[in-house]
């Protein structure tokens, strides 16, 4: 079977004559005859396997008749990440050159007022993420009312971003006539719960595992002997200068992790740059163009950032972490050996990824994977040595808590020292004229010289009891002489018939009769 026996335009053969394409893929054939009819059509396929043009192709036939309004564009693409979104622009783009159709792309990071004069203009085919799609419905810029076909690409992608609610919503917003055309790597009970309320009788087309990885790139991994960052980022080095690595994609779980590598390889002289969602939309962009033009050799990736990447010559792969995702390692591995080229591929595995790395190879369906060996590994430096207090002395004055006893036995040979140089001081034996011991005080809290100096207070007695006792009553005039001891109280004698002591206020008096 060839494009032009599934009847496609002679604009739409040009443009895939011009590519170089002559036959669909399996999911191509399948689905395209069904979707060109005006069924919704359910896709169950891996990355790699030519799906994009499984949708894009019907439905450049069908927009090549008819025209657009203002702000009601035609067709809706749905994609869950601004790369994927603009890869599936630039198919559009390719195949409808001869067309005279109108194309926009709503993704985050763009201008609104720039967006917005293209939908005033009339978009036959709208390509966005749903993110930004729902933020011009809600500024009142686009009407769904008019969409004809609803495309959404990468489902499961969508479960996992949590978008799931707003597909649900876009879904309620388009008219109930319109066809739809899912596609989806897996079918989890979310999606599926999806499919059944808003596809009508689809035509499913799924494509077998069995072929998941091509067999031009070959696989290896690397056991590590601990989850240890900093061994882990050495071991990464040490393959990329002992390998013959033309330029490579380098895959973290974590956005944190994505920084981290890349400021690590640059740090150490190799050219690397990362690319992920909290980066702003032009530097991600110029990133992208960087790494196709070959002025940049190592991109550091998170998966999300992955998705749409459509380099032609990747020659390696490397999967810093394990995916928790079984699917993801096929996606990420996808990226090299296409188009018959030769690619390599290289996973660091700790003991803690073992459960993932089963999940891996059941899903592509192989006993183990080859194994590469690095003289040394275990001898590589580790953030983990560096925190263990009782190796290493402390920095700068301190000298560490290791040092606490050697200080506290420096402070005992001072103070005994001094004790034996110091006048004897009679001071005390004076003032409470009772002949006391010096206190023992346990060694670790002597410290002379942040010794108090004793208190003197003129108006005190001399015989201080240790704990407070009620003093004797005086009068009112010589408790105001006490110091502090005219705030208490319990110092004044009491009155029971006025209430005042023996003096009485000028402003009150009793007249006794």
């Amino acid at each position: 079977m060839s494009f032009k026996d599934l009847g496609f335009v002679p604009e739409i053969l040009k443009a895939l004559d011009d590519l170089g394409y002559e036959k669909p893929t399996p999911i191509q054939a399948q689905a395209i005859p069904a979707a060109m009819q005006g069924r919704d059509v359910l896709g169950i396929a891996q990355t790699g396997t030519g799906k994009t043009g499984a949708f894009t192709l019907p439905i450049l036939q069908r927009m090549a008749t008819g025209r657009a309004r203002a702000r009601m564009p035609r067709c809706l693409i749905v994609c869950p990440t601004r790369e994927l979104a603009a890869q599936v622009a630039e198919n559009v783009e390719e195949y409808g050159k001869y067309l005279k159709i109108s194309m926009a792309l709503l993704i985050g990071g763009v201008s609104f007022a720039e967006q917005e004069a293209k939908l005033n203009r009339g978009v036959d085919v709208l390509i966005a993420t749903p993110g930004r799609l729902l933020d011009h419905f809600e500024r009142g810029k686009i009407l769904l009312t008019g969409v004809q076909a609803l495309v959404v690409d990468e489902a499961d992608r969508m479960l996992d971003m949590g978008f799931i609610p707003d597909i649900e919503r876009i879904f309620k917003l388009t008219p109930f006539t319109r066809q739809v055309l899912f596609f989806s790597a897996t079918m989890p009970n979310e999606i599926k719960r999806l499919v059944d309320q808003f596809l009508h009788q689809p035509h499913h087309v799924q494509i077998a595992r069995k072929n998941m990885t091509a067999k031009t790139v070959t696989q290896r991994i690397v056991r590590m002997p601990k989850g240890d960052s900093k061994q882990k980022r050495t071991a990464l080095r040490y393959v990329l200068e002992n390998s013959d690595v033309k330029n490579g994609i380098i895959f973290c779980n974590r956005k944190r992790d994505v920084d981290i590598v890349a400021k690590s390889l640059n740090v150490h002289g190799h050219d690397a740059a990362p690319i992920h969602g909290d980066l702003p939309q032009s530097v991600r962009t110029k990133t992208l163009e960087d790494f196709k033009g070959g002025k940049l050799k190592f991109l550091v990736a998170s998966d999300v950032a992955a998705r749409g990447l459509d380099v032609p010559s990747v020659s390696h792969v490397f999967n810093y972490d394990v995916p928790s995702h079984s699917e993801d390692y096929v996606h990420r591995i996808g990226r090299t050996g296409r188009a018959g080229r030769k690619g390599e591929t290289i996973m660091f595995v700790t003991p803690m990824d073992d459960k993932y790395y089963a999940a891996i190879l059941d899903l592509i369906n192989v006993k183990e994977i080859e194994e590469m060996e690095i003289p040394g590994l275990a001898d590589f430096p580790t953030e983990s040595r560096d925190r263990k207090y009782g190796n290493n002395k402390g920095r700068g004055k301190g000298k560490g808590r290791d040092n606490r006893n050697n200080r506290d036995s420096h402070k005992n040979r001072n103070t005994d020292k001094d004790k034996q140089h110091a006048k004897p001081d009679n001071s005390q034996n004076k003032q409470t004229g009772n002949d006391q011991k010096p206190k023992t005080e346990h060694p670790k809290k002597e410290h002379p010289q942040k010794t108090q100096p004793q208190k003197n207070h003129n108006a005190k007695t001399d015989n201080k009891p240790q704990h407070y006792v009620k003093p004797t009553q005086t009068s009112h005039a010589q408790g105001q002489n006490t110091g502090k001891n005219k705030y208490k109280r319990d110092a004044l004698p009491k009155n029971t018939e006025s209430g005042f002591g023996n003096s009485m206020p000028a402003f009150f008096s009793v007249d006794k009769k």
